[in-house]
């Protein structure tokens, strides 16, 4: 055997170990138990009274998105989206944005 022979048969043996390494962790990951995706209450939503678009804030909150983001992202203005989370909150029974998103939670209208 000569020197570069060698060479390549130890990187072979070694893409050999790590293609077994990766196919281990796939199998691994692939059957993991997925936890189930929670169903939304949509008959609470419209106990509660949400209008469609104060349920988009709800969601847009829970996702971490301040008044002006989701302003922007909804083509509304700031005000509007102010009056919407002030809604939510008298409606959701909260005194903050943290407090609303927990409650939605509880009562299954928002995914997590």
């Amino acid at each position: 055997m000569t020197g570069n022979t060698s060479i390549e048969i130890i990187i072979a043996i070694i893409a050999v170990i790590f293609f077994i390494i990766g196919v281990i962790i796939n199998k691994r990951v692939l059957h993991q138990q997925k936890t189930p995706i929670q169903e939304i209450n949509h008959q609470k939503i419209t106990e509660l009274g949400l209008s469609k678009r104060e349920y988009e804030v709800l969601c847009e909150i829970a996702s971490g998105l301040s008044n002006k983001e989701i302003a922007d992202k909804l083509f509304v203005s700031e005000s509007t989206i102010k009056t919407h989370v002030s809604n939510l909150l008298v409606k959701l029974d909260a005194k903050r944005r943290t407090q609303a998103i927990q409650i939605a939670k509880e009562l299954q209208i928002i995914s997590f």
